[in-house]
């Protein structure tokens, strides 16, 4: 019997020991195939070619940055048309202390999902922080302010809810598991409402998941069925958003300038205030494109070996801005990366259908606020009443309230502009047509100081109206007609690839390409689209960070299980 035994231990060591030596053997092999590609690239010769990206947002920053980090591409034929007067598309963040600071919007980042968007920045210096890469810089700032929302959801009567208990009954449980396990193939058109009936849409997790990633019920089902699948991880901790990362400043800041310095001192072109108002493509088979036709009237005519990436569409488009006594005005211009798109897509096929996008306005706008405030007063109210330091809580949701507005006090401060007795926070209102429970008007025809009572009135403060309202600099709303187009119902060919089928030289990056298991509305999104872009069309032999299965995680899956019965 012993000898039964040595001879089993013996064994089981052997294939331990054997299984060791092949993973060695296969990371070594891997090894030496990085080596060999990073020497192939480093040897090639452009000669004149040039990449040319339309659009000016965080995915062409990332993908000129993907060209030079990973396919040795000259900095100087990179090229960037930006039809605005500033780079950043939606990671935005400006203003001064006398006149005020704006954000559109607030992009919450996420540690253990966004796996493309960090290994992509700890390639880029941060500007504040020497020796430290953008990544390290946020996840140290974000692992010193860790979120803990105490506030969540507060209701009418200005009562903290308790949000842990996500108030499924047994239906609601079904669907949920019914719909996790159905194909995507099957829910072409299908909007969320059209799975789920109305007592999902009263439960304390349709109001939190709805307000901290912008769903309605009019949304599209597959979408919000890829983000339960993504966010997996997030699910048992969306009372608390403890999984949000956030930026030390705001997203401009933080993201965009570290990203424009790195590629400034790699010499790439930037054009600003140059809309590219149309794109030509060879009369032949496949996808070519030859040249594109500039808003000042000038013609880029394409070489044979000429790259364009193209963002087809943006979701802050249209944007506009009012003040403390003006409303953000209704949009005159249409939105010129959807309206490029429209045009591109009737000449080639495999181009996508921008129609069900920015056809539906009425579906797919919402509007933003920012407060900006002389002194703390305002903000050490909000902080004695939620429990949350600023920077601590995330979002608070006003669930009763007719806009169904949501605020988010940042760390201070969140602009380098801002001075020590200037402080600033965020907000903004999913249901701008409606008529305010206070204010008897729609949001979208507020101005900043009707959006600034409205709010406070929900928090039951209107006897000390004129005292806080002394303190105010400035309230700037913000009015975004498109912002939630990326989750319109639609088929799935209606979002394109990131390289359509017969391309040549042409790609698609923005939250409207088409990109499998991925989440629009994120940073990783744009990231993992400019990646894609760069890699298949300078057939680059790297990696490219996969999505984590999450959804695949035995400990994670029994703690969703367990959140859907608390």
């Amino acid at each position: 019997m012993k000898n039964k035994k040595r001879t089993v231990v013996a064994l089981t060591g052997a294939a331990i020991g054997t299984g060791i030596a092949a993973k060695k053997i296969s990371e070594q092999k891997a090894t030496e195939k990085e080596r060999l590609v990073e020497e192939s690239i480093q040897a090639r010769y452009y000669g004149d070619k040039q990449v040319y990206f339309v659009g000016g947002g965080i995915a062409s920053l990332a993908g000129a940055a993907y060209l030079i980090r990973d396919a040795n591409f000259d900095g100087k034929n990179i090229h960037i048309i930006e039809g605005m007067h500033i780079l950043g598309g939606s990671n935005d963040g400006a203003g001064s202390t006398d006149k005020g600071f704006v954000c559109r919007g607030g992009r919450m980042l996420n540690e253990e999902t966004y796996e493309n968007f960090w290994d992509l920045f700890r390639s880029i210096p941060s500007l504040d922080m020497p020796n430290f890469s953008v990544t390290e810089e946020i996840l140290n700032f974000d692992h010193l302010h860790p979120t803990h929302a105490q506030a969540r959801l507060v209701d009418k009567d200005r009562n903290i809810l308790d949000a842990h208990s996500m108030g499924f009954n047994n239906n609601d449980r079904m669907l949920m598991t019914k719909l996790l396990a159905t194909p995507e193939e099957k829910l072409d058109h299908l909007t969320i409402r059209d799975w789920f009936d109305e007592h999902f849409f009263e439960t304390n997790f349709w109001y939190m998941w709805q307000t901290t990633f912008a769903f309605q019920k009019w949304s599209s089902l597959f979408e919000f069925r890829r983000y339960m699948n993504r966010m997996m991880l997030e699910f048992s901790r969306i009372d608390t958003l403890e999984g949000v990362t956030r930026t030390p400043l705001n997203q401009y800041e933080s993201l965009i300038l570290p990203l424009k310095t790195f590629l400034d001192k790699h010499h790439v072109d930037f054009t600003i205030n140059q809309t590219v108002e149309d794109i030509d493509f060879k009369d032949a088979p496949g996808i070519t494109a030859t040249a594109l036709h500039l808003s000042d009237g000038t013609v880029i005519n394409l070489g044979p070996d000429d790259v364009v990436i193209m963002t087809n569409a943006c979701m802050t488009d249209s944007a506009t801005l009012g003040d403390m006594n003006t409303p953000a005005p209704k949009p005159e211009e249409k939105p010129i990366s959807g309206e490029l798109w429209y045009k591109v897509a009737q000449k080639k096929p495999n181009l996508g259908n921008p129609e069900p996008f920015f056809g539906h306005e009425e579906e797919t706008n919402w509007q933003s606020f920012t407060v900006t405030c002389n002194g703390d007063k305002l903000l050490k109210r909000i902080e004695r009443f939620t429990g949350n330091i600023p920077g601590s809580g995330a979002l608070m949701t006003l669930k009763d309230s007719n806009w169904l507005m949501s605020t988010v006090v940042a760390a201070q401060p969140h602009f380098k502009a801002q001075d020590a007795n200037t402080t600033i926070f965020w907000g903004y209102g999913l249901y701008p047509d409606r008529v305010g429970d206070f204010v008897k008007k729609p949001m979208k025809e507020c101005t900043g100081e009707e959006i600034l009572y409205e709010l406070m009135c929900h928090l039951n403060w209107q006897d000390d109206w004129e005292e806080i309202k002394a303190d105010i600099v400035n309230v700037i709303p913000c009015y975004m007609p498109y912002i939630d187009a990326q989750f319109e119902p639609r088929a799935m060919s209606d979002r394109p690839a990131v390289v359509p089928e017969g391309s040549t030289n042409f790609a698609m990056i923005s939250q409207f390409v088409e990109i499998p298991q991925d989440m629009v509305f994120t940073e990783e999104y744009s990231v993992r689209a400019a990646r894609i872009a760069v890699y298949t069309l300078l057939d680059i032999d790297k990696k490219i960070c996969p999505v984590t299965p999450h959804n695949r995680n035995p400990k994670v899956l029994a703690k969703a299980t367990q959140t859907m019965f608390r």
